[in-house]
């Protein structure tokens, strides 16, 4: 996990040290999920919102391969992964949650 600000602001050493650490791409909002046998997997993730773009990166090559993919349903802190591809065991993905 990534450093974070009070509500209220901080010091300008901390602000900086947050802001630049953004700006070198550490925004704390990536994950790794294996998605279930079954046809749907539940992503459990603080950051996920109703409104959050989440995005899938194959790690393997069976998830590479999987066709029908996608996120079926999100509220706060969970989204539904769907898979109506194969069964696959296999099925490894980073993420990344937006918004």
């Amino acid at each position: 996990m990534f450093r974070r600000l009070p509500q209220q602001g901080g010091q300008p050493r901390d602000i900086s040290e947050v802001v630049n650490g953004i700006i070198d791409g550490k925004t704390n909002n990536t994950g790794s999920v294996t998605l279930a046998t079954g046809d749907t997997t539940i992503l459990t993730d603080e950051r996920i919102s109703p409104s959050s773009k989440i995005v899938l990166i194959p790690k393997t090559s069976d998830s590479a391969g999987a066709t029908g993919v996608y996120v079926s349903a999100q509220t706060f802190g969970s989204a539904t992964i769907s898979d109506a591809g194969n069964v696959s065991t296999n099925k490894i993905y980073d993420y990344i949650v937006v918004g």
